[in-house]
């Protein structure tokens, strides 16, 4: 995934993702750990889909 799909699908503004990178700024900690949290259940989610086509 590229910025540009990444700020599409977490709906953050291009430019905020793009301050971050260049440390310009820093991402409140709370965004940190609620992306964290979905991509943690997104993987969840599509170990179970896999398990249950087998």
């Amino acid at each position: 995934m590229n910025r540009k799909e990444f700020c599409k699908y977490f709906q953050i503004p291009y430019r905020t993702v793009t301050e971050w990178e260049l440390d310009n700024r820093h991402a409140p900690e709370y965004v940190l750990r609620l992306l964290e949290y979905y991509i943690q259940h997104e993987i969840i989610k599509r170990e179970n889909m896999e398990d249950e086509s087998v």
